[in-house]
Protein backbone atom coordinates (compact mmCIF):
# COMPACT_ATOMS: atom_id res chain seq x y z
CA UNK A 1 0.00 0.00 0.00
CA UNK A 2 1.81 3.69 -1.06
CA UNK A 3 2.32 6.36 1.84
CA UNK A 4 -0.85 8.43 0.19
CA UNK A 5 -3.30 5.75 -0.04
CA UNK A 6 -1.93 4.57 3.62
CA UNK A 7 -2.78 8.50 4.49
CA UNK A 8 -6.48 8.95 2.65
CA UNK A 9 -7.27 5.40 4.41
CA UNK A 10 -6.14 7.25 7.74
CA UNK A 11 -8.67 9.92 7.38
CA UNK A 12 -11.20 8.17 6.33
CA UNK A 13 -10.98 5.62 9.09
CA UNK A 14 -11.03 9.06 10.83
CA UNK A 15 -14.43 10.18 9.19
CA UNK A 16 -16.23 6.94 9.94
CA UNK A 17 -15.48 7.65 13.45
CA UNK A 18 -16.77 10.84 13.65
CA UNK A 19 -19.83 9.51 11.31
CA UNK A 20 -20.68 7.06 13.69
CA UNK A 21 -20.22 8.86 16.69
CA UNK A 22 -22.74 11.59 14.96
CA UNK A 23 -25.04 8.69 14.16
CA UNK A 24 -24.95 6.93 17.63
CA UNK A 25 -25.80 10.18 19.39
CA UNK A 26 -28.48 11.08 17.20
CA UNK A 27 -30.20 7.24 17.20
CA UNK A 28 -29.94 7.92 21.19
CA UNK A 29 -31.12 11.35 21.19
CA UNK A 30 -34.18 10.30 18.78
CA UNK A 31 -35.20 7.16 21.32
CA UNK A 32 -34.88 9.48 24.15
CA UNK A 33 -36.74 11.84 22.93
CA UNK A 34 -38.53 15.19 25.04
CA UNK A 35 -38.02 12.30 27.99
CA UNK A 36 -34.29 13.55 28.28
CA UNK A 37 -35.95 17.21 28.95
CA UNK A 38 -38.52 15.75 31.21
CA UNK A 39 -35.84 13.85 33.41
CA UNK A 40 -33.54 16.96 33.82
CA UNK A 41 -36.21 19.40 34.52
CA UNK A 42 -37.60 16.68 37.50
CA UNK A 43 -33.73 15.82 38.30
CA UNK A 44 -32.47 19.58 39.77
CA UNK A 45 -33.61 19.70 43.07
CA UNK A 46 -30.28 19.38 44.50
CA UNK A 47 -27.12 20.37 43.51
CA UNK A 48 -26.15 15.67 43.76
CA UNK A 49 -28.84 15.59 41.74
CA UNK A 50 -28.13 17.66 39.50
CA UNK A 51 -24.42 16.30 38.90
CA UNK A 52 -26.13 12.70 38.83
CA UNK A 53 -28.21 14.09 36.02
CA UNK A 54 -25.42 15.73 34.07
CA UNK A 55 -23.30 12.56 34.06
CA UNK A 56 -27.06 10.55 33.39
CA UNK A 57 -27.69 12.89 30.22
CA UNK A 58 -24.27 12.87 28.91
CA UNK A 59 -23.69 9.05 29.38
CA UNK A 60 -26.94 8.08 27.34
CA UNK A 61 -26.41 10.84 24.37
CA UNK A 62 -22.38 10.62 23.93
CA UNK A 63 -22.44 14.42 23.73
CA UNK A 64 -21.89 17.13 26.17
CA UNK A 65 -22.86 19.50 23.49
CA UNK A 66 -26.02 18.32 23.93
CA UNK A 67 -26.44 18.37 27.44
CA UNK A 68 -25.48 21.90 27.58
CA UNK A 69 -27.85 22.88 25.35
CA UNK A 70 -30.34 21.78 26.28
CA UNK A 71 -29.14 23.50 29.72
CA UNK A 72 -29.35 26.81 27.66
CA UNK A 73 -32.67 26.47 26.87
CA UNK A 74 -33.87 25.67 30.73
CA UNK A 75 -31.78 28.39 32.00
CA UNK A 76 -33.54 30.85 29.57
CA UNK A 77 -36.84 29.35 29.96
CA UNK A 78 -36.19 30.12 33.93
CA UNK A 79 -36.93 26.64 34.39
CA UNK A 80 -33.22 26.44 35.94
CA UNK A 81 -31.39 28.72 37.50
CA UNK A 82 -27.95 29.27 36.22
CA UNK A 83 -26.16 27.53 39.28
CA UNK A 84 -28.04 24.72 38.81
CA UNK A 85 -27.15 24.87 35.00
CA UNK A 86 -23.25 24.72 36.54
CA UNK A 87 -24.07 21.91 38.74
CA UNK A 88 -25.17 19.83 35.79
CA UNK A 89 -22.55 20.70 33.63
CA UNK A 90 -20.16 19.56 36.42
CA UNK A 91 -21.90 16.13 36.32
CA UNK A 92 -21.71 16.49 31.99
CA UNK A 93 -17.96 16.14 32.15
CA UNK A 94 -17.79 12.80 34.55
CA UNK A 95 -20.72 11.72 31.99
CA UNK A 96 -18.06 12.21 29.14
CA UNK A 97 -15.47 10.21 31.27
CA UNK A 98 -18.20 6.34 30.24
CA UNK A 99 -17.03 7.16 26.03
CA UNK A 100 -13.08 6.96 26.72
CA UNK A 101 -14.12 3.55 29.11
CA UNK A 102 -15.85 2.37 25.84
CA UNK A 103 -12.72 2.94 23.51
CA UNK A 104 -10.65 1.40 26.50
CA UNK A 105 -12.45 -1.68 25.97
CA UNK A 106 -11.73 -1.16 21.93
CA UNK A 107 -7.85 -0.55 22.88
CA UNK A 108 -7.27 -2.47 25.80
CA UNK A 109 -5.78 -6.54 25.80
CA UNK A 110 -8.99 -7.77 26.55
CA UNK A 111 -10.34 -11.19 24.54
CA UNK A 112 -13.31 -9.28 23.92
CA UNK A 113 -13.37 -6.94 21.22
CA UNK A 114 -15.68 -4.28 20.13
CA UNK A 115 -14.15 -3.64 16.54
CA UNK A 116 -14.48 -7.51 15.92
CA UNK A 117 -18.37 -7.45 16.26
CA UNK A 118 -19.13 -4.36 14.53
CA UNK A 119 -19.65 -5.88 10.81
CA UNK A 120 -22.14 -8.26 12.29
CA UNK A 121 -23.62 -5.53 13.76
CA UNK A 122 -24.40 -3.48 10.89
CA UNK A 123 -26.36 -6.42 9.38
CA UNK A 124 -28.92 -6.26 12.37
CA UNK A 125 -29.05 -2.38 12.59
CA UNK A 126 -29.76 -2.69 8.83
CA UNK A 127 -32.83 -4.68 9.69
CA UNK A 128 -33.98 -2.38 12.20
CA UNK A 129 -33.33 0.60 10.08
CA UNK A 130 -35.68 -1.12 7.35
CA UNK A 131 -38.27 -1.60 9.74
CA UNK A 132 -42.01 -0.04 9.86
CA UNK A 133 -41.67 1.48 13.10
CA UNK A 134 -39.77 4.67 13.86
CA UNK A 135 -38.67 3.35 17.57
CA UNK A 136 -36.50 0.26 15.59
CA UNK A 137 -35.45 2.90 13.47
CA UNK A 138 -33.99 4.65 15.46
CA UNK A 139 -32.34 1.90 17.71
CA UNK A 140 -31.06 0.53 14.04
CA UNK A 141 -29.39 4.33 13.61
CA UNK A 142 -27.93 3.87 17.31
CA UNK A 143 -26.44 0.66 16.38
CA UNK A 144 -25.43 1.31 12.83
CA UNK A 145 -23.54 4.22 15.00
CA UNK A 146 -21.98 2.19 16.78
CA UNK A 147 -21.12 -0.37 14.33
CA UNK A 148 -19.38 2.82 12.40
CA UNK A 149 -17.44 4.19 15.51
CA UNK A 150 -15.76 0.78 16.68
CA UNK A 151 -14.95 -0.23 13.04
CA UNK A 152 -13.22 3.30 12.32
CA UNK A 153 -11.80 3.02 15.22
CA UNK A 154 -10.35 -0.61 14.61
CA UNK A 155 -9.50 0.93 11.07
CA UNK A 156 -7.76 3.80 12.89
CA UNK A 157 -4.99 2.19 15.45
CA UNK A 158 -4.32 -0.64 12.41
CA UNK A 159 -3.35 2.38 9.55
CA UNK A 160 -1.89 4.75 11.89
CA UNK A 161 0.41 1.39 13.18
CA UNK A 162 1.38 0.92 9.77
CA UNK A 163 1.89 4.51 8.90
CA UNK A 164 3.44 5.75 12.05
CA UNK A 165 5.74 2.63 13.04
CA UNK A 166 9.15 3.71 11.44
CA UNK A 167 12.56 5.40 13.07
CA UNK A 168 11.92 8.77 11.36
CA UNK A 169 8.26 9.47 13.14
CA UNK A 170 9.46 7.32 16.29
CA UNK A 171 12.28 9.83 16.39
CA UNK A 172 10.78 13.01 15.84
CA UNK A 173 8.19 12.26 18.51
CA UNK A 174 10.68 11.17 21.01
CA UNK A 175 12.54 14.60 20.30
CA UNK A 176 9.23 16.44 21.76
CA UNK A 177 9.02 14.35 24.99
CA UNK A 178 12.32 15.57 26.16
CA UNK A 179 12.03 18.98 26.71
CA UNK A 180 10.59 18.54 30.21
CA UNK A 181 7.57 20.76 31.07
CA UNK A 182 7.55 22.57 27.54
CA UNK A 183 7.17 19.46 26.12
CA UNK A 184 3.75 18.90 28.60
CA UNK A 185 2.46 22.89 27.80
CA UNK A 186 3.12 21.36 23.94
CA UNK A 187 0.87 18.16 24.16
CA UNK A 188 -1.60 20.17 26.10
CA UNK A 189 -1.60 22.93 22.94
CA UNK A 190 -1.84 19.68 20.75
CA UNK A 191 -4.60 18.22 22.60
CA UNK A 192 -6.59 21.15 22.75
CA UNK A 193 -6.25 22.32 18.97
CA UNK A 194 -7.10 18.55 17.57
CA UNK A 195 -9.95 18.68 19.63
CA UNK A 196 -11.28 22.08 18.04
CA UNK A 197 -10.90 21.40 14.71
CA UNK A 198 -12.20 17.98 14.47
CA UNK A 199 -15.22 19.42 16.97
CA UNK A 200 -15.17 16.08 18.94
CA UNK A 201 -12.90 15.45 22.49
CA UNK A 202 -13.79 11.74 21.61
CA UNK A 203 -11.93 11.48 19.08
CA UNK A 204 -8.75 13.30 20.31
CA UNK A 205 -9.37 10.68 22.63
CA UNK A 206 -9.47 8.16 20.36
CA UNK A 207 -6.18 9.37 19.00
CA UNK A 208 -4.35 10.03 22.54
CA UNK A 209 -5.17 6.32 22.88
CA UNK A 210 -3.62 5.28 19.49
CA UNK A 211 -0.83 6.82 20.07
CA UNK A 212 0.00 5.79 24.01
CA UNK A 213 -0.65 1.83 23.01
CA UNK A 214 1.26 2.08 20.41
CA UNK A 215 4.25 2.93 22.35
CA UNK A 216 4.60 6.38 19.78
CA UNK A 217 4.37 9.19 23.25
CA UNK A 218 5.01 8.19 26.77
CA UNK A 219 2.45 8.20 29.16
CA UNK A 220 2.95 11.40 30.30
CA UNK A 221 2.56 13.27 26.78
CA UNK A 222 -0.95 11.43 27.05
CA UNK A 223 -1.72 13.02 30.23
CA UNK A 224 -0.95 15.82 28.90
CA UNK A 225 -2.91 15.80 25.80
CA UNK A 226 -6.04 14.82 28.33
CA UNK A 227 -5.68 17.92 29.82
CA UNK A 228 -5.60 20.05 26.54
CA UNK A 229 -8.77 17.92 25.12
CA UNK A 230 -10.87 19.40 28.45
CA UNK A 231 -10.04 23.34 27.25
CA UNK A 232 -10.36 22.36 23.37
CA UNK A 233 -13.83 21.17 24.16
CA UNK A 234 -14.94 24.23 26.40
CA UNK A 235 -13.53 26.58 23.12
CA UNK A 236 -15.96 24.91 20.52
CA UNK A 237 -19.38 25.18 23.31
CA UNK A 238 -17.90 29.13 23.72
CA UNK A 239 -17.52 29.75 19.81
CA UNK A 240 -21.14 28.12 19.49
CA UNK A 241 -22.28 30.37 21.92
CA UNK A 242 -20.49 33.53 21.22
CA UNK A 243 -23.17 34.51 18.68
CA UNK A 244 -26.13 33.48 21.09
CA UNK A 245 -27.42 35.03 24.34
CA UNK A 246 -26.44 36.33 27.39
CA UNK A 247 -27.92 33.12 29.28
CA UNK A 248 -25.90 31.15 26.67
CA UNK A 249 -22.88 33.07 26.81
CA UNK A 250 -22.71 32.55 30.83
CA UNK A 251 -23.25 28.90 30.49
CA UNK A 252 -20.18 28.39 28.10
CA UNK A 253 -17.92 30.65 30.05
CA UNK A 254 -19.11 28.59 33.36
CA UNK A 255 -18.35 25.13 31.11
CA UNK A 256 -14.55 26.92 30.13
CA UNK A 257 -13.92 27.97 33.87
CA UNK A 258 -14.19 25.13 35.58
CA UNK A 259 -12.30 22.71 33.30
CA UNK A 260 -9.45 25.51 32.67
CA UNK A 261 -9.45 25.75 36.60
CA UNK A 262 -8.87 21.77 37.04
CA UNK A 263 -5.97 22.02 34.43
CA UNK A 264 -4.44 24.64 36.25
CA UNK A 265 -4.02 22.70 39.50
CA UNK A 266 -3.44 19.35 37.51
CA UNK A 267 -0.39 21.23 35.91
CA UNK A 268 0.53 22.60 39.47
CA UNK A 269 0.42 19.30 40.76
CA UNK A 270 1.08 17.45 37.80
CA UNK A 271 4.00 14.32 38.63
CA UNK A 272 1.97 14.38 42.34
CA UNK A 273 -1.47 13.51 40.27
CA UNK A 274 0.33 10.89 38.10
CA UNK A 275 1.66 9.22 40.93
CA UNK A 276 -1.72 9.26 42.77
CA UNK A 277 -3.18 8.02 39.26
CA UNK A 278 -0.41 4.95 39.43
CA UNK A 279 -1.47 3.74 42.53
CA UNK A 280 -5.28 3.69 41.91
CA UNK A 281 -4.01 1.55 38.23
CA UNK A 282 -1.59 -0.74 40.33
CA UNK A 283 -4.61 -1.46 42.66
CA UNK A 284 -6.19 -2.77 39.62
CA UNK A 285 -3.14 -5.16 39.39
CA UNK A 286 -1.97 -2.97 36.27
CA UNK A 287 1.81 -1.76 35.76
CA UNK A 288 2.24 1.86 37.40
CA UNK A 289 2.22 3.60 33.78
CA UNK A 290 3.83 6.68 35.29
CA UNK A 291 6.91 4.53 37.31
CA UNK A 292 7.32 1.66 35.03
CA UNK A 293 10.55 1.80 32.92
CA UNK A 294 9.44 0.75 29.41
CA UNK A 295 13.13 -0.10 28.01
CA UNK A 296 14.13 -1.82 31.37
CA UNK A 297 10.89 -3.56 31.89
CA UNK A 298 11.06 -7.43 31.26
CA UNK A 299 8.61 -8.90 28.17
CA UNK A 300 5.79 -9.83 30.12
CA UNK A 301 5.96 -6.37 32.30
CA UNK A 302 5.92 -4.55 28.71
CA UNK A 303 3.19 -6.57 27.32
CA UNK A 304 1.37 -5.91 30.62
CA UNK A 305 2.14 -2.12 30.57
CA UNK A 306 0.76 -1.62 26.87
CA UNK A 307 -2.40 -3.38 27.59
CA UNK A 308 -3.28 -1.23 30.45
CA UNK A 309 -2.74 1.98 28.62
CA UNK A 310 -6.00 2.54 27.15
CA UNK A 311 -7.70 2.15 30.95
CA UNK A 312 -5.21 4.31 32.46
CA UNK A 313 -5.63 7.12 29.73
CA UNK A 314 -9.72 6.25 30.94
CA UNK A 315 -8.61 6.72 34.56
CA UNK A 316 -6.89 9.84 34.46
CA UNK A 317 -9.89 11.20 32.52
CA UNK A 318 -12.00 10.31 35.11
CA UNK A 319 -10.12 11.26 37.95
CA UNK A 320 -9.16 14.94 36.89
CA UNK A 321 -13.17 15.27 36.33
CA UNK A 322 -14.35 13.95 39.68
CA UNK A 323 -12.04 15.26 41.63
CA UNK A 324 -12.51 18.34 40.10
CA UNK A 325 -16.29 18.19 40.45
CA UNK A 326 -15.63 17.79 44.29
CA UNK A 327 -13.35 21.00 44.66
CA UNK A 328 -15.70 23.31 42.79
CA UNK A 329 -18.57 22.26 43.79
CA UNK A 330 -18.86 23.87 46.51
CA UNK A 331 -18.08 27.50 45.03
CA UNK A 332 -20.50 27.57 42.47
CA UNK A 333 -22.20 30.61 43.88
CA UNK A 334 -18.95 31.89 42.92
CA UNK A 335 -18.41 30.46 39.59
CA UNK A 336 -21.91 32.56 39.10
CA UNK A 337 -21.03 35.58 40.33
CA UNK A 338 -17.98 35.39 38.11
CA UNK A 339 -19.41 34.50 35.08
CA UNK A 340 -22.36 37.30 35.56
CA UNK A 341 -19.48 39.51 35.80
CA UNK A 342 -17.77 38.22 32.54
CA UNK A 343 -21.12 38.32 30.67
CA UNK A 344 -23.65 41.46 31.93
CA UNK A 345 -26.99 41.77 31.50
CA UNK A 346 -27.79 44.56 28.63
CA UNK A 347 -28.03 48.01 29.92
CA UNK A 348 -30.63 48.76 27.52
CA UNK A 349 -33.72 46.27 29.08
CA UNK A 350 -35.25 46.37 25.39
CA UNK A 351 -32.38 45.41 23.33
CA UNK A 352 -32.07 41.30 24.12
CA UNK A 353 -35.63 40.91 24.62
CA UNK A 354 -36.60 41.55 20.35
CA UNK A 355 -33.32 38.57 19.67
CA UNK A 356 -34.34 34.87 19.56
CA UNK A 357 -33.53 33.46 22.73
CA UNK A 358 -33.99 29.87 23.01
CA UNK A 359 -32.57 28.68 19.37
CA UNK A 360 -29.71 31.20 18.96
CA UNK A 361 -27.05 28.45 20.65
CA UNK A 362 -27.35 26.03 17.62
CA UNK A 363 -29.23 22.90 16.94
CA UNK A 364 -29.76 20.24 19.82
CA UNK A 365 -28.12 17.52 18.46
CA UNK A 366 -30.94 16.12 16.56
CA UNK A 367 -33.75 17.99 15.02
CA UNK A 368 -36.44 16.79 17.22
CA UNK A 369 -35.05 17.63 19.88
CA UNK A 370 -34.38 21.20 18.75
CA UNK A 371 -38.12 21.20 18.05
CA UNK A 372 -38.90 21.81 21.63
CA UNK A 373 -36.66 25.02 21.59
CA UNK A 374 -38.51 26.16 18.71
CA UNK A 375 -41.88 26.30 20.37
CA UNK A 376 -40.36 27.96 23.72
CA UNK A 377 -39.59 30.76 20.84
CA UNK A 378 -42.90 30.98 19.61
CA UNK A 379 -44.94 31.09 23.09
CA UNK A 380 -42.41 34.21 22.95
CA UNK A 381 -42.71 35.02 19.85
CA UNK A 382 -46.20 35.28 20.50
CA UNK A 383 -46.03 36.94 23.63
CA UNK A 384 -44.69 39.85 21.52
CA UNK A 385 -47.63 39.68 19.29
CA UNK A 386 -49.68 40.13 22.03
CA UNK A 387 -47.63 43.33 23.55
CA UNK A 388 -48.50 44.81 20.01
CA UNK A 389 -52.07 44.69 20.84
CA UNK A 390 -51.36 47.04 23.82
CA UNK A 391 -49.65 49.57 21.46
CA UNK A 392 -52.92 49.14 19.18
CA UNK A 393 -55.22 50.17 21.98
CA UNK A 394 -53.17 53.50 22.85
CA UNK A 395 -53.84 54.64 18.89
CA UNK A 396 -56.67 53.96 18.48
CA UNK A 397 -57.62 55.93 22.09
CA UNK A 398 -55.15 58.32 21.45
CA UNK A 399 -56.70 61.84 22.51
CA UNK A 400 -54.00 63.74 20.79
CA UNK A 401 -52.20 63.36 17.78
CA UNK A 402 -48.70 63.61 19.38
CA UNK A 403 -49.82 60.83 21.68
CA UNK A 404 -51.08 58.34 18.48
CA UNK A 405 -47.36 59.29 16.62
CA UNK A 406 -45.57 57.72 19.43
CA UNK A 407 -47.79 54.74 19.63
CA UNK A 408 -47.98 54.06 15.74
CA UNK A 409 -44.04 54.52 16.13
CA UNK A 410 -44.33 51.16 18.18
CA UNK A 411 -46.46 49.80 15.96
CA UNK A 412 -43.95 49.94 13.25
CA UNK A 413 -40.96 49.05 15.30
CA UNK A 414 -42.76 45.94 16.27
CA UNK A 415 -44.01 45.26 12.61
CA UNK A 416 -40.20 45.20 12.11
CA UNK A 417 -39.41 42.62 14.97
CA UNK A 418 -42.31 40.26 13.77
CA UNK A 419 -41.22 40.20 10.64
CA UNK A 420 -37.06 39.79 11.83
CA UNK A 421 -38.51 36.64 13.83
CA UNK A 422 -40.49 34.96 11.52
CA UNK A 423 -37.14 35.10 9.04
CA UNK A 424 -34.63 33.69 12.06
CA UNK A 425 -36.98 31.02 13.45
CA UNK A 426 -37.98 30.10 9.69
CA UNK A 427 -34.07 29.43 8.75
CA UNK A 428 -33.49 27.86 11.74
CA UNK A 429 -36.48 25.45 10.69
CA UNK A 430 -34.72 25.15 7.30
CA UNK A 431 -31.81 23.94 8.76
CA UNK A 432 -33.35 21.69 11.17
CA UNK A 433 -34.84 19.80 7.94
CA UNK A 434 -31.66 19.54 6.80
CA UNK A 435 -31.25 16.18 9.05
CA UNK A 436 -33.33 13.54 9.58
CA UNK A 437 -36.18 13.39 12.00
CA UNK A 438 -39.36 11.29 12.88
CA UNK A 439 -42.95 11.36 11.29
CA UNK A 440 -44.04 13.46 14.10
CA UNK A 441 -41.13 15.88 14.14
CA UNK A 442 -42.09 16.51 10.54
CA UNK A 443 -45.64 16.87 11.20
CA UNK A 444 -45.05 20.14 14.16
CA UNK A 445 -42.40 21.48 11.76
CA UNK A 446 -45.38 21.92 9.59
CA UNK A 447 -47.25 23.79 12.17
CA UNK A 448 -44.53 25.51 13.04
CA UNK A 449 -44.06 27.08 9.68
CA UNK A 450 -47.91 28.03 9.32
CA UNK A 451 -47.56 29.66 12.72
CA UNK A 452 -44.74 32.03 12.47
CA UNK A 453 -46.86 32.67 9.19
CA UNK A 454 -50.11 33.72 11.50
CA UNK A 455 -48.05 35.41 13.80
CA UNK A 456 -46.01 37.93 10.88
CA UNK A 457 -49.72 38.34 9.68
CA UNK A 458 -50.31 39.67 13.18
CA UNK A 459 -47.37 42.27 13.05
CA UNK A 460 -48.83 43.32 9.90
CA UNK A 461 -51.98 43.90 11.14
CA UNK A 462 -50.92 46.11 13.94
CA UNK A 463 -49.05 48.16 11.20
CA UNK A 464 -52.17 48.23 8.99
CA UNK A 465 -54.29 49.84 11.26
CA UNK A 466 -51.62 52.64 12.22
CA UNK A 467 -51.81 53.24 8.78
CA UNK A 468 -55.42 53.72 8.63
CA UNK A 469 -55.72 55.99 11.58
CA UNK A 470 -53.11 58.04 10.38
CA UNK A 471 -55.04 58.86 7.49
CA UNK A 472 -57.69 59.65 9.36
CA UNK A 473 -56.02 62.14 11.43
CA UNK A 474 -54.69 63.31 8.01
CA UNK A 475 -58.36 63.64 7.37
CA UNK A 476 -58.93 65.35 10.48
CA UNK A 477 -61.48 62.65 11.09
CA UNK A 478 -61.73 61.05 15.05
CA UNK A 479 -63.89 58.25 16.59
CA UNK A 480 -66.40 59.79 18.90
CA UNK A 481 -66.13 58.39 22.37
CA UNK A 482 -68.96 55.39 22.02
CA UNK A 483 -66.58 54.30 18.62
CA UNK A 484 -63.37 54.61 21.13
CA UNK A 485 -65.17 52.64 24.07
CA UNK A 486 -66.75 49.69 21.50
CA UNK A 487 -63.08 49.61 19.89
CA UNK A 488 -61.52 49.38 23.14
CA UNK A 489 -64.16 46.21 23.91
CA UNK A 490 -63.52 44.71 20.84
CA UNK A 491 -59.66 44.89 21.57
CA UNK A 492 -60.22 43.14 24.94
CA UNK A 493 -61.88 40.41 22.67
CA UNK A 494 -59.14 39.84 20.90
CA UNK A 495 -56.84 39.91 24.08
CA UNK A 496 -59.09 37.05 25.62
CA UNK A 497 -58.02 35.24 22.31
CA UNK A 498 -54.45 36.01 22.75
CA UNK A 499 -54.57 34.85 26.12
CA UNK A 500 -56.22 31.49 25.12
CA UNK A 501 -53.04 31.29 22.42
CA UNK A 502 -50.57 31.48 24.69
CA UNK A 503 -52.25 29.02 26.69
CA UNK A 504 -52.43 26.36 23.97
CA UNK A 505 -48.85 27.23 22.58
CA UNK A 506 -47.37 26.67 26.08
CA UNK A 507 -48.83 23.42 26.93
CA UNK A 508 -47.46 20.27 26.42
CA UNK A 509 -49.16 18.38 23.10
CA UNK A 510 -49.65 15.08 25.02
CA UNK A 511 -51.36 17.30 27.58
CA UNK A 512 -53.47 19.41 25.15
CA UNK A 513 -56.88 17.98 24.48
CA UNK A 514 -58.81 20.80 22.51
CA UNK A 515 -58.83 24.52 21.91
CA UNK A 516 -62.32 24.94 22.93
CA UNK A 517 -61.13 28.07 24.73
CA UNK A 518 -59.34 29.60 21.23
CA UNK A 519 -62.54 28.71 19.68
CA UNK A 520 -65.07 30.54 22.11
CA UNK A 521 -62.82 33.55 22.26
CA UNK A 522 -63.16 33.68 18.37
CA UNK A 523 -66.38 33.38 18.18
CA UNK A 524 -67.00 36.15 20.83
CA UNK A 525 -65.19 38.35 18.45
CA UNK A 526 -66.82 37.66 15.25
CA UNK A 527 -70.34 38.11 17.09
CA UNK A 528 -69.23 41.38 18.18
CA UNK A 529 -67.87 42.25 15.09
CA UNK A 530 -71.31 41.43 13.40
CA UNK A 531 -72.90 43.80 16.45
CA UNK A 532 -70.74 46.90 15.40
CA UNK A 533 -70.96 46.32 11.72
CA UNK A 534 -74.73 46.20 12.04
CA UNK A 535 -74.81 49.12 14.23
CA UNK A 536 -72.72 51.04 12.09
CA UNK A 537 -74.98 50.57 9.07
CA UNK A 538 -78.03 52.26 11.20
CA UNK A 539 -75.61 55.17 12.76
CA UNK A 540 -74.91 55.88 8.59
CA UNK A 541 -78.92 55.87 7.68
CA UNK A 542 -79.49 58.00 10.78
CA UNK A 543 -76.79 60.07 9.80
CA UNK A 544 -75.13 60.45 13.48
CA UNK A 545 -71.87 60.67 12.59
CA UNK A 546 -69.77 61.51 9.08
CA UNK A 547 -69.99 58.66 6.45
CA UNK A 548 -65.85 58.86 6.12
CA UNK A 549 -65.72 58.53 10.28
CA UNK A 550 -67.75 55.77 10.18
CA UNK A 551 -65.46 53.78 6.80
CA UNK A 552 -62.23 54.76 9.20
CA UNK A 553 -64.09 52.84 12.20
CA UNK A 554 -65.13 49.88 10.46
CA UNK A 555 -61.30 49.33 8.82
CA UNK A 556 -60.25 48.89 12.29
CA UNK A 557 -63.01 46.89 13.75
CA UNK A 558 -62.49 44.46 10.64
CA UNK A 559 -58.81 44.36 10.96
CA UNK A 560 -59.20 43.99 14.88
CA UNK A 561 -61.65 40.85 13.96
CA UNK A 562 -58.80 39.70 11.09
CA UNK A 563 -56.47 39.14 13.82
CA UNK A 564 -58.75 37.10 15.54
CA UNK A 565 -58.71 34.95 12.79
CA UNK A 566 -55.00 34.69 12.96
CA UNK A 567 -54.93 34.08 16.38
CA UNK A 568 -57.11 30.77 16.01
CA UNK A 569 -55.14 29.55 13.04
CA UNK A 570 -52.32 29.43 15.29
CA UNK A 571 -53.88 27.17 18.01
CA UNK A 572 -55.92 24.74 14.97
CA UNK A 573 -52.11 24.77 13.82
CA UNK A 574 -50.99 23.37 17.23
CA UNK A 575 -53.76 21.21 18.24
CA UNK A 576 -53.27 19.55 14.47
CA UNK A 577 -49.21 18.20 15.40
CA UNK A 578 -50.80 16.05 18.42
CA UNK A 579 -49.77 12.86 17.37
CA UNK A 580 -52.60 10.00 16.51
CA UNK A 581 -54.79 13.48 15.04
Amino acid sequence: MSLFLRILTLLGSLGMFLYGMSLMSGGLQKMAGDRLRTFMAKMTSNTFKCILTGITVTALVQSSTATTLMLVSFVNAGLLSLATAVAVIMGANIGTTVTAWIFALSFGGSSFSLGAIAVPLMFFAFVLISANKKKFNNLGEFLMGFALLFLGLTTLRETSTVLLDNEPVRHFLGGLTDWGALSILLFMVAGACMTLMLQSSAATMAITMVLVANGYIPFEMAAAMVLGENIGTTITSNIAASVANVSAKRTARAHFLFNVFGVLWVCCLFHPFLGLLGNIVEAFGFPNPALTDFAAADEATRAALIASLPYSVATLHTLFNIINTCILVWFIPVIVKIVTWMVPSPKDGEREVFRLKYINAGTIGTADMALSSVKMELVRYGDLCRKDLNYIREAVLAKDQEAFEKANESLVKYEEITDHMEHEIAAYLNEATRNEMSHDGVIRIRSFYRIIGEMESLGDSGESIGKILSRAWAHGQKFTPDMSRKLERLINLVDVAYEAMHYNLDTPLVQLENITNAEEAEENVNAYRDTLREEHLANVEKANYPYETGAFYMDVVNSLEKMGDFIINISQAQISAKPGR
